[in-house]
């Protein structure tokens, strides 16, 4: 086991955070959570970066979800906490907040590389990502009702923005689970591949996001999550906000002078 049950590392452009606790099959523990968030709250302040990769070490798993040990005993009340990390994921909203992707603002577009069993908080933070790749292995499925609980990290409000009703509440109702190509086919991945090809292709898919305009990038992201679920006209006023201050930008000029000029644009994010 690493010294850490997480990495966060930095490879130019691109962050990559890794579940790194492959003997409980990356279940998260307090010390996980608050880790993770700290690696997303560092990616989105640090300018350098422009798109981070979410994965798990291993082929085994992505993330189990919460350690049934640990992490739900704390919260339930079932056990006090211990240690630092135990009282820091109790006391500070924000760990929550950006550890599943819930309630903080992240422009920046996170990749998930599910290679392995992806299952309740780890589906959770998966549904929290932008683009997502998995192994033709990977097993997904929101068990919580299963063991008295619900799936509190984001999916009952997200899970039927991104797949029909009917199928979230069959995935969430049941508990069963499911296989890649049936992530793939309802919508939940973008792309399924062979495990020894994940992390290249998702790291590939990364550096195609990193070469972009990273404002013009963040933008549409921001501009998308903001304008779900409201009345057209006024996804239309944060779609004009976005054009506003796009064209305002150093990028929007560079871009397509460097296309008149036949050479590759030199993005500056300003």
């Amino acid at each position: 086991m690493s010294p850490t049950p997480l990495r966060y590392e930095k490879h130019g452009a691109i962050a990559v955070i890794t579940f790194d606790r492959p003997a409980a099959r990356h279940a998260l523990s307090p010390e996980m959570i608050c880790r993770l968030a700290d690696a997303v709250i560092d990616f989105a302040a640090d300018d350098a970066l422009r798109v981070a990769v979410l994965t798990g070490s291993g082929d085994v798993a992505f993330c189990a979800g919460g350690d049934l040990q640990r992490s739900i005993p704390l919260m339930s009340g079932e056990r006090p906490p211990e240690d630092d990390w135990d009282r820091r994921l109790l006391e500070d909203p924000q760990v929550h907040a950006a550890s599943a992707f819930r309630g903080y603002p992240l422009d920046k577009p996170v990749i998930g590389a599910v290679n392995g069993a992806c299952m309740a908080a780890g589906l959770e933070i998966l549904l929290g990502t932008d683009i997502r790749l998995a192994a033709e292995h990977a097993t997904f499925a929101l068990p919580e009702v299963r063991r008295g609980v619900i799936p509190f990290g984001g999916s009952m409000a997200r899970l039927p923005r991104q797949v029909p009703l009917a199928r979230a509440m069959e995935i969430m109702l049941t508990g069963a689970t499911f296989g890649a190509e049936e992530a793939l086919r309802w919508g939940i991945l973008n792309q399924v591949v062979p495990k020894e090809r994940l992390q290249a292709e998702a790291m590939a898919l990364a550096a195609r996001i990193a070469d972009n305009a990273p404002l013009a990038v963040q933008a549409v992201k921001r501009t998308v999550l903001a304008s779900s679920g409201r009345p057209l006209d006024e996804a239309f006023r944060l779609e004009d906000e976005a054009k506003r201050f796009i064209m305002t930008t150093d990028d929007a000029r560079e871009g397509p002078r460097a296309f008149m000029e036949k050479r590759p644009p030199k993005f500056s994010g300003r």
